[in-house]
């Protein structure tokens, strides 16, 4: 079992009641198995996320969409595991995914792991996701200084010289002050 399932599985281990479904879809490999806790009715979150991480990890598709649903749940924890399950899966559906859940205003507050997944994805669809999220972020009062933070430090190691303007803005607040200038000496 690699690090990322063991903390999944000690984390959804109390609200499964570690019953015996629990151990089950922890330890089968049958994909068709895991495929179908994806579909069938009345099947607990936790079941869901276990079947969905292991399919995601393993490359298939089957598990896009409740994985993006998962990555704008408000457990940050499920977000965690969705985030690292959708980049290993590679499925050319997730850029896009993510972006529109970063840029989405209405669930600002859950954006900070979409905005580190579009950041390891370096896609296309990263850095204009980015600045559009942090440009956003930089009006006074926002209190969402951490996802702004996450989206200059993603502008930094995406070195996209088209964030160069709204980096220089986001010097002049206190706490991105400092990430700011590492991105701005970045993309020179």
């Amino acid at each position: 079992m690699d690090e990322q399932l063991r903390s999944l599985a000690g984390r959804l281990r109390g609200e499964s009641g570690g019953s015996v479904a629990y151990e089950r879809l922890l330890v089968t490999e049958d994909r068709e198995e895991l495929a179908g806790v994806l579909t069938e009715q009345e099947r607990p979150l936790w079941a869901r996320e276990i079947a969905a991480f292991r399919l995601g990890c393993a490359g298939d598709r089957r598990a896009f969409e409740v994985l993006v649903l998962l990555l704008n749940h408000r457990d940050p924890a499920r977000c965690v595991s969705a985030a690292h399950a959708l980049a290993t899966l590679n499925d050319p559906r997730t850029p896009r995914a993510a972006a529109a859940l970063a840029t989405n205003e209405l669930r600002v507050a859950y954006a900070l792991l979409p905005v580190r997944l579009l950041t390891r994805l370096r896609a296309p669809e990263s850095a204009p996701a980015l600045i559009t999220v942090l440009r956003r972020r930089l009006t006074p009062g926002d209190p969402h200084w951490r996802v702004a933070l996450a989206c200059v430090e993603g502008l930094g190691a995406l070195e996209d010289k088209r964030a160069g303007n709204v980096l220089r803005l986001a010097r002049a607040h206190p706490r991105l002050t400092a990430a700011a200038e590492a991105a701005l000496a970045r993309l020179d």
